[in-house]
């Protein structure tokens, strides 16, 4: 009796808790599960190469942006970026207090990819005039924060520091002309800075870009023009002008002129002058041809009296032959008398009527279909048959 009344109470005590740990997983299972708690705010590992360098009136920075946090875990998505900047003088008063660099641009996550290059963050800090002192030297320090969530940012990047100087105002006259040959460029010296006047302008550099005009309407090529090829420098000279030779007809080309001024510790390109847009054609028409000799050749066995005409060959490489013209009136260029262009600088004129006196002029035509102006018209003609020979 002892023992049975043992094992009811043994088994009664197991089945109570067990009772209240089933009555607990049946309960709990009907709650949602608690969302997961992010226990440590991530933190983007710091930029190490944050590098500054001027270029016109802009400040441009470049820099790799973590994708790692502190520890070593991936990031879930693009950290905004912090830039800080604080300009003073290149050499300090002793009395002078340190002043921390300020917060001058911020750029969202999601606007991160508007300042990617190449792989690399490239932000370009516009100088104003207020960033410059006449007639001192300042120093430019920058350096960026990056940021993967609101409660902390990374620490900060290496320090970018360089000497800014205020570059010549932006050439906004330049022209350009098809001229023989290439293209003509012309622009006005720059006089003046963002807050006086300019220092030396040593020399010019001279910028090209070919246009992509295929499948673009004329409108919005003239609003947004897309260069095939980027800005790149072709030459560079002390005058105020430069000439393009190495352009191909029909290729449409943009050009920007850059003004180089020298300080005492440094070059400063300027910014892009205003853009231009040409097309080389070849519209200039070659040179009037030289040395036009007429001469009367008689009756020689079954070959009638005619009149034989020879000028001096043209110097320009892209003539595709001549034209030889035939009048009687001083003045009045006259009748073409060859049908097709003459491939060598000569003719016969087989048409002349007896006893007529004319005028004879040449010009030469290119490639293009460019004529030129007619030769020096000379006198020729076939003798009536009580006429002396000339």
């Amino acid at each position: 009796m002892g023992s049975g009344r043992n094992r009811r109470t043994s088994h009664a005590i197991f089945c109570f808790p067990f009772s209240i740990f089933l009555l607990s997983i049946l309960l709990g299972g009907c709650a949602a599960p608690a969302e997961p708690i992010e226990r440590k705010a991530p933190i983007p590992k710091t930029v190490t190469d944050l590098a500054a360098a001027q270029a016109g009136s802009g400040v441009v920075l470049r820099f790799t942006l973590p994708n790692e946090t502190t520890d070593h875990r991936l990031l879930k998505h693009l950290p905004s970026i912090e830039i800080y900047r604080v300009i003073r003088p290149a050499v300090p008063a002793s009395s002078a207090v340190s002043v921390a660099p300020r917060l001058i641009l911020t750029i969202p996550s999601a606007m991160v990819d508007q300042y990617t290059e190449q792989g690399h963050i490239r932000v370009v800090d516009s100088l104003k005039a207020e960033d410059f002192r006449p007639e001192e030297e300042d120093v430019a320090e920058y350096i960026v924060r990056t940021r993967a969530s609101s409660k902390k940012e990374s620490t900060d990047s290496n320090s970018a520091q360089l000497p800014i100087y205020p570059p010549a105002d932006s050439i906004v006259d330049l022209k350009v002309e098809i001229s023989r040959p290439g293209v003509l460029l012309t622009w006005t010296p720059p006089h003046k800075t963002l807050i006086g006047s300019a220092p030396i302008i040593t020399k010019y550099y001279v910028y090209r870009a070919e246009l992509d005009t295929a499948g673009t309407a004329a409108a919005d090529e003239e609003q947004n023009p897309k260069p095939k090829t980027p800005l790149l420098k072709i030459g560079e000279g002390e005058a105020a002008t430069y000439r393009d030779t190495l352009t191909q007809l029909g290729k449409t080309y943009i050009y920007s002129v850059r003004s180089v001024a020298q300080y005492p510790n440094a070059s400063l390109e300027s910014d892009d002058s205003n853009l231009v847009k040409v097309t080389p054609k070849d519209i200039l028409p070659p040179a009037s041809p030289q040395g036009l000799v007429v001469v009367f050749v008689p009756v020689a066995g079954e070959a009638p009296a005619h009149v034989e005409l020879s000028w001096a060959i043209n110097s320009e490489t892209d003539i595709a032959g001549y034209n030889v013209y035939r009048t009687e009136q001083d003045g009045v260029s006259g009748t073409l008398l060859n049908p097709e262009l003459l491939l060598t600088p000569a003719f016969r004129d087989m048409n002349a009527v007896p006893g007529r006196r004319y005028l004879y002029t040449v010009t030469a035509v290119d490639r293009s279909g460019n004529e030129s102006p007619a030769s020096a018209s000379a006198p020729g003609g076939v003798p009536a048959e009580n006429q002396p020979a000339p």
